[in-house]
């Protein structure tokens, strides 16, 4: 990590470096569903319940000495801020997962956040949710957001089989009665196939009988989606060309979690056409879809 790098972006966190870091006491650990699909839900009591918002993460402490040296980032998939406390949803990959599924319920996690820029609530109109595998818990608050505003939503998830969706929060979508259509890779839950192939079935087809496609079907609905890049960028453009405002949470590996680092760039273009590097740790994680260059080589 470079230094001017860091002091840049210190300085431009201003007062609220000392803000974003602190100490989260773990009130509940637990495993999801079934433990061959290594998904776990962790609860912390911390300020950062106050200031969240849809789509944002936490970098996380994830050891007491220095192997892994560096923290490791989490969608918030809910928070409480009468409770004061933030719940995360995770599945164990690798080393740095590995270690946070041991601490125990009354220890304390070193953590920063709320970080990054999160999703838009809508204030009209429709929103379509979709996520592909663990793509998901982080639109958990963002349907919560849009229900308290009355903002009509459905969810369109995409995994691998109906043990990954029951063990991945199913209940936590239903009981807040959201729409949910499923597709899985091995056809045991919904549409046989992606996300892409259960948005086709299951919204795009209805929406465009006896409709201009192009830029019609979905206009007037807004989009918010997570998962795979390559999931994200066919939904995106399917999308976008029937209309409806996307925007697109990318997944990339961070370092600093601050803007120092710039191990999470992605490509962007403006609305002018300008093309440009953004930081996924702190332009995004979301952004709008129709910004996104998915297979820039310049």
């Amino acid at each position: 990590m470079h230094v001017k790098n860091l002091v840049e972006s210190r300085a431009k966190l201003g007062g609220r470096w000392d803000k974003m870091l602190t100490q989260g006491k773990i009130i509940a650990h637990q495993i999801l569903g079934d433990p061959q699909y290594k998904i776990r839900k962790l609860v912390l009591e911390t300020d950062i319940a106050e200031r969240a918002l849809p789509g944002q993460f936490v970098h996380i402490q994830v050891a007491k000495g220095l192997d892994p040296l560096l923290r490791r980032p989490f969608s918030i998939a809910d928070m409480d801020p009468k409770a004061g406390t933030i719940t995360l949803l995770y599945r164990i990959k690798g080393k740095g997962t590995e270690i946070l599924a041991q601490a125990l319920v009354g220890e304390t996690l070193s953590v920063m956040g709320p970080l990054g820029t999160g999703f838009t609530i809508p204030e009209e109109g429709e929103l379509i949710l979709v996520a592909g595998g663990i793509g998901s818990f982080p639109l958990l608050p963002l349907a919560k957001a849009a229900q308290e505003k009355k903002i009509p939503c459905k969810f369109y998830w995409g995994g691998e089989n109906i043990g990954f969706f029951n063990s991945a929060g199913l209940e936590l979508w239903e009981k807040r009665e959201i729409p949910v259509f499923l597709s899985s890779l091995d056809g045991s839950a919904g549409v046989k196939g992606n996300a892409l192939d259960l948005l086709n079935e299951e919204l795009l087809g209805e929406k465009a009988l006896g409709r201009d496609f192009q830029g019609q079907a979905l206009k007037g609905y807004s989009a918010a989606l997570c998962g795979p890049q390559g999931m994200l960028k066919s939904v995106c453009h399917v999308l976008l060309d029937a209309g409806a405002d996307v925007e697109v949470s990318l997944e990339e590996r961070m370092g600093c979690a601050i803007g120092a680092c710039l191990g999470c760039v992605c490509t962007l273009q403006d609305e002018t056409g300008k093309v440009y590097r953004g930081k996924v740790c702190t332009d995004g994680p979301v952004f709008k879809g129709k910004e996104v260059l998915w297979d820039y080589e310049g």
